[in-house]
């Protein structure tokens, strides 16, 4: 794309163009967890291409925010990475339709459908939870919780506080326990997820420790979508498993 009209110039397609800003200001009505940092991380993977100013400044077209607010939700509804969002815009981009979304065609009647559920116990980022709020929105007791994080299934951050995800984790453990399984039987599944926690650090630690914030912020979107496609390998790896299990 070539460059545009100056900041406040000239014709009436660059007055309709926004800043980075400006775009930041539109999506947060939808994704109040966007940062510029993800929207920069989002142009360098060429998932959109913003133009120039010729002072080099960013200048987005209502297209290129409605681009992005496509790649935001895809991440965000249905934990697509970003190689399959980009090949979803490729064929929009194309004239042809985008590839059938995970879990668009109804699942065979009794057939697993972890992954999807997957998808449904997806977090957003919210507000940090104290200990009777957490108690509270997942209905359980209080020694059900201590006794979880005895197990190290739940953890209060350092302020004592805890993250959206941990009342995520409180409700599928309780669930779980509707079925027998107590929080001794879900050690394994919190040593694997250690596991792929220190596997996903290993590929990021060194955009962590970059200097350049881009990097940084980079290492973080990635920290992400790695841990979307480990949860997503672990929902079909046990499926797989379940599948040839006689009479599952």
């Amino acid at each position: 794309m070539g460059p545009v009209q100056g900041e406040n110039g000239g014709s009436e397609a660059g007055r309709q163009l926004l800043s980075i800003g400006a775009v930041l200001g539109v999506l947060r009505d939808e994704f109040p967890e966007v940062t510029i940092s993800k929207i920069r991380f989002l142009e360098a993977e060429r998932l959109v291409e913003p133009q120039r100013t010729p002072s080099g400044y960013r200048k987005f077209s209502r297209e290129d925010v409605t681009r992005l607010a496509y790649v935001l939700r895809m991440q965000r509804d249905h934990y697509l990475p970003l190689r399959v969002i980009r090949e979803h815009l490729d064929a929009m981009d194309a004239g042809e339709e985008p590839p059938v979304l995970p879990g668009a065609e109804q699942p065979a009647i009794g057939a697993p459908v972890l992954a999807d559920q997957v998808a449904r116990d997806a977090v957003l980022p919210g507000p940090r939870l104290g200990r009777a709020e957490l108690l509270a929105a997942a209905g359980v007791a209080e020694q059900q919780l201590a006794d979880w994080e005895s197990y190290g299934l739940v953890a209060a951050t350092a302020d004592g506080g805890f993250d959206p995800e941990m009342l995520q984790v409180a409700r599928l453990v309780a669930e779980l326990g509707r079925f027998g399984l107590e929080p001794r039987h879900l050690r394994a599944v919190k040593a694997a997820a250690d596991r792929e926690v220190g596997l996903v650090e290993q590929v990021v630690a060194p955009l962590r420790r970059h200097r350049n914030p881009q990097t940084r912020a980079h290492a973080a979107a990635l920290a992400r979508e790695l841990a979307t496609l480990s949860v997503r390998l672990h929902a079909a790896l046990v499926q797989a498993g379940l599948r040839a299990q006689p009479g599952l």
